[in-house]
């Protein structure tokens, strides 16, 4: 009963990682793509977190998933809201439909190679 309940969580894990990968390949623009990965992938890893600790064999080794957890939520949350910050400052408002991934984009020279200063 504990490993079908784990399976099931684990496939519905990989759908919402599934679903947070179509979302950054097909939405238009940076916000539209952070707000796909972060709450899709969150969720998908929450529910791979609960089936492994449902395989966990002390409490121990349950606290250690739910930390991690939680230092991937708080980590995804930080980046996502730097890289959004860095997008809004480029002229990409939310919505707008604008690709901030162009050559225009922070670290790019127009010539779309890396500027080592950057």
């Amino acid at each position: 009963m504990i490993d079908a309940a784990s399976l099931l969580l684990s496939v519905a894990g990989l759908i919402f990682f599934l679903a947070g990968t179509v979302g950054i390949l097909r939405f238009p623009d940076t916000h539209s793509r952070l707000h796909a990965l972060t709450k899709a992938d969150n969720l998908g890893l929450g529910l791979i977190a609960l089936a492994v600790a449902l395989q966990a064999e002390s409490w121990a080794a349950i606290a250690k998933i739910v930390l991690i957890w939680a230092l991937v939520l708080l980590a995804a949350g930080t980046s996502a809201q730097l890289v959004a910050r860095v997008a809004l400052q480029q002229g990409g408002a939310p919505g707008s439909g604008r690709d901030d991934a162009g050559p225009d984009a922070v670290g790019s020279t127009p010539s779309g190679q890396r500027d080592p200063a950057g």
